[in-house]
């Protein structure tokens, strides 16, 4: 009977040796691929970039990149910036926050032509080439996911989606509130499933109900509309509001540049007044 006993062990004990081996085996070839364990396995593992309160930013989204601000994250175009920059940045400690448009196609993209006539409708105002996206196609949503996709392989840590207050605009489509909030869940949603961070762009009268599924807010203008008091959630759950502002009088005038940025610590926003272009003309930061 003890011999028996000990033939039982065995059997149990040579089985989840070999289960563990081949564990640790897949984890080794997880790790020679730089992929997340929660990522082979079809699960977000909540192991994003995370930017809290105070963050030192930049962004530029035209022109060649200025790698050098002492900045902890940096926004640049997910189309226009190649792999060899992301990683620069990242070898100099610097987190990389990939910009796209989720809500507006532009005809310029490699992948504007993956965007059906029924999915695009009325001109953006004063940008040449946009077009307010149909957000309840699944084409469009299949899209964005590609997209996502594209900033995983490149090496984005986050994605900033622009243009998701689309119900709040002249679309040509006519969404209601309800359906705005659902397609910037899916974004989110999206984001984490790819491990990526993803900012709430603008959509302020939409904060209260999305501030818990987006990891930090970029917001144009709210000192110039008077509008800060909205992203407030944000900066109450220490998660960064990285805020521009275009307002001449804030480049050239520098004493409504200190009251903008003593206004902004206040708020603990992280503020920069930079020309509308977004091509690093000049640069003021508030830290």
């Amino acid at each position: 009977m003890a011999s028996m006993k000990k033939w039982k062990t065995a059997g149990l004990i040579i089985p989840a040796l070999l289960c563990i081996f081949s564990i640790l085996l897949a984890m080794d070839r997880i790790k020679s691929h730089n992929l997340p364990v929660s990522v082979v396995a079809g699960k977000a593992s909540r192991e994003w970039y995370r930017p809290t309160s105070f963050t030192h930013w930049q962004i530029q989204l035209q022109g060649e990149v200025d790698s050098q601000y002492p900045a902890e994250l940096y926004d640049i175009d997910l189309f226009d910036s190649p792999k060899s920059l992301i990683d620069q940045l990242h070898a100099s400690g610097k987190h990389v926050i990939c910009y796209f448009s989720a809500g507006s196609s532009e005809d310029w993209r490699s992948d504007d032509s993956e965007f059906r006539i029924e999915d695009k409708g009325s001109s953006l105002q004063g940008w040449k080439g946009e077009r307010w996206l149909n957000i309840r196609s699944e084409n469009v949503r299949n899209i964005m996911k590609t997209r996502m996709d594209y900033a995983r392989q490149q090496g984005c840590d986050g994605v900033d989606p622009d243009n998701v207050d689309a119900y709040s605009n002249p679309s040509g489509f006519y969404f209601s509130a309800e359906e705005q909030l659902d397609y910037n869940r899916f974004l989110a949603k999206e984001a984490h499933k790819r491990n990526l961070a993803i900012a709430l762009k603008n959509d302020l009268e939409q904060v209260d109900a999305l501030v818990d599924y987006f990891d930090f807010s970029v917001n144009e203008q709210c000192f110039e509309y008077e509008e800060c008091e909205k992203l407030k959630p944000f900066a109450d759950k220490n998660k960064a509001v990285l805020n521009i502002e275009y307002k001449s009088n804030y480049a050239n005038v520098g004493e409504n540049r200190h009251e903008l940025c003593t206004r902004s610590k206040d708020l603990k926003f992280s503020t920069l007044v930079l020309p509308i272009k977004l091509d690093d003309t000049f640069r003021y930061s508030c830290q």
